[in-house]
């Protein structure tokens, strides 16, 4: 039995056992691949003619190599203009062993290879899984960070308004307090292994810290 297929833009008539060399597919050295674009099958005299496929007919082919053909040259010369252009290209080619030609819907004896686009979605469907599991870790160690002790223990009374230093907005002031930091007093009798600390576990630089401790020095003494 032989067939008539179309794969690359071309056309082939193959029978089984047929060593063919082809536009290139994407597939391995020993993988199946299908082609379902069957355009004629028959034996002898009986031939069967698709519009333009046959319906349920295919051909499968196990891949032998993956190469390139032979360079091609393409010069072209203007007279009289000293313009030349010279360009080679060496088409991709794939070399295939016919396996089987299968006709009404049959199946395949071995299974062809998953398409690039098939392999995609299952990355994309495992990637999708993954995601949820993912947000929860965050949110489980986003959940641990809140449940940490602050850096310091805050005192008892009401707070300062650490925003009237020069530098603390309500975003910094709003940290600090989350990390026990709420009076002028506190700022101001930081050590430098307690700037070290912020600055280690704060958004905020050595520099800054300095410098809020100094300006606290002067409000404390008000207060």
């Amino acid at each position: 039995m032989f067939a008539v297929i179309k794969t690359g833009g071309k056309q082939y008539r193959v029978a089984a056992n047929d060593l063919l060399k082809i536009e290139k597919l994407e597939a391995k050295v020993g993988e199946i691949v299908e082609i379902g674009n069957v355009l004629a099958h028959g034996e002898g005299e009986n031939v069967t003619f698709g519009a333009p496929f046959v319906d349920g007919a295919m051909v499968t082919a196990e891949v032998v190599e993956q190469g390139k053909n032979r360079t091609v040259i393409a010069f072209k010369k203007r007279r009289r203009q000293n313009s030349r252009r010279k360009i080679g290209h060496r088409q991709l080619l794939t070399t295939v062993r016919i396996s089987e030609i299968l006709l009404g819907g049959a199946k395949p004896a071995k299974k062809a290879a998953a398409k690039p686009e098939a392999k995609a979605e299952v990355a994309a469907e495992a990637k999708a899984e993954a995601a949820p599991k993912a947000k929860k870790e965050v949110k489980a160690e986003a959940a641990g960070e809140e449940k940490a002790a602050p850096l310091f223990k805050a005192p008892k009374g009401e707070p300062d308004d650490l925003t009237v230093i020069k530098g603390i907005g309500p975003v910094a002031a709003k940290d600090l307090a989350e990390q026990g930091i709420v009076t002028f007093a506190q700022l101001a009798k930081l050590s430098d292994k307690d700037v070290a600390k912020i600055d280690e576990h704060m958004p905020f630089s050595a520099d800054q810290i300095k410098d809020w401790r100094e300006q606290a020095k002067g409000l404390a003494k008000k207060d």
